[in-house]
C-alpha cells in the first residue's frame, strides 16, 4: 500500500506566507523559505506553493522565488496561482518545481489540462479545485475564491481527470482555515468519482482530521495553520497516524 502523504500549504502574498478563514481574514504566518526549510526538517513529505493573488490581480507567478525554493529544498514542491498556459507550466518546471497545478485557467479553457500533461506529464500536473457547498451540491469557483462558476465539483474532476490530469488539489471553501476538520462529503464525492489522487485540503485542526481524511478515500492531506503557528508538528501528526495503522512515510 502507498504511503499516506501529509503536505504542508504556503499561501503567498506580497512574498510572505498567509493564512484566512473560508478564503477571508488574511493574516501574515512568516517567511516563506524559513517555514518551508523547518517543516523538511520536521519530515513533511511534500509542500504546495500559491500565489493567492495572482489569478485574480491577472499576473503572472514568482519564478524568482520558485528558483531560490528549489535551491533550498530538497523535498518535491508544487506550484500554482496564475498558470494559464504551457509555457507557464514549462517555465515553473525549468525553474525547479516538481509539479504545477492550474485552477482558475483550467476551468475558463479546458485544453489546457489536456496540453499541459502533454508537456510536463500527466504525473507532474495537478488540477485545484476549489468547492462551496451550495443547494445540496458544491460549486467550482475560481480566481481566489471570488468567481462562482456554472459548474459542480463533481463534474470538474470528472473531466479533469479524463483530459489528463494526474492529481486533484480539492478546497472545501466551506471548511477553508476553520481548523473544525476536511468536508468529508465533498471528499467523498470526489474520490469515488475519480481514480486518480485526490488531496484533501481545508479544515485540517488536529491529527485525527486526517486520519478522516484518508478514511474517506484521500492520497494526501494537506495542512496550514496547524503546522504555521506550532500548534501540531508533522511528527505530531505521523506519530498519531502510524499509532493507527496508517502507511506514513518515516518520522524524522
Amino acid at each position: 500500500m502507498l504511503a499516506k502523504r501529509i503536505i504542508a500549504a504556503l499561501d503567498i502574498k506580497e512574498g510572505r506566507v498567509v493564512k484566512g478563514i473560508n478564503f477571508v481574514n488574511i493574516r501574515d504566518a512568516g517567511d516563506p523559505i524559513e517555514l518551508a526549510k523547518r517543516y523538511e526538517v520536521e519530515g513533511i513529505d511534500e509542500l504546495v506553493f500559491l500565489d493567492i493573488t495572482a489569478s485574480y490581480e491577472k499576473r503572472k507567478i514568482f519564478l524568482e522565488l520558485v528558483q531560490l525554493i528549489s535551491r533550498e529544498l530538497f523535498i518535491p514542491f508544487t506550484v500554482g496561482g496564475g498558470v494559464k498556459s504551457v509555457q507557464d507550466m514549462r517555465e515553473l518546471v525549468r525553474n525547479g518545481a516538481d509539479k504545477v497545478f492550474t485552477n482558475t485557467a483550467a476551468v475558463e479553457n479546458p485544453d489546457l489540462v489536456k496540453d499541459g500533461a502533454e508537456v510536463v506529464g500527466t504525473s507532474n500536473l495537478v488540477v485545484a479545485i476549489d468547492a462551496k457547498r451550495e443547494n445540496g451540491s458544491w460549486r467550482v469557483y475560481t480566481h481566489g475564491g471570488r468567481k462562482p462558476r456554472d459548474l459542480t465539483a463533481r463534474e470538474w474532476a470528472t473531466r479533469t481527470e479524463k483530459l489528463g490530469a494526474g492529481e486533484i488539489l480539492l478546497t472545501s471553501m466551506n471548511t477553508d482555515g476553520t481548523k473544525d476538520g476536511f468536508d468529508l462529503d465533498l471528499l467523498s464525492a470526489i474520490t469515488s468519482t475519480v481514480s486518480i489522487p485526490v488531496i484533501a485540503s481545508g479544515g485540517a485542526g488536529c491529527p485525527g482530521h486526517f486520519l478522516d481524511a484518508y478514511h474517506a478515500g484521500a492520497s494526501a492531506a494537506l495542512a496550514a495553520s496547524i503546522f504555521h503557528y506550532g500548534e501540531y508538528s508533522v511528527n505530531d501528526v505521523k506519530r498519531y497516524l502510524s499509532n493507527r495503522g496508517i502507511n506514513v512515510r518515516r518520522e524524522s
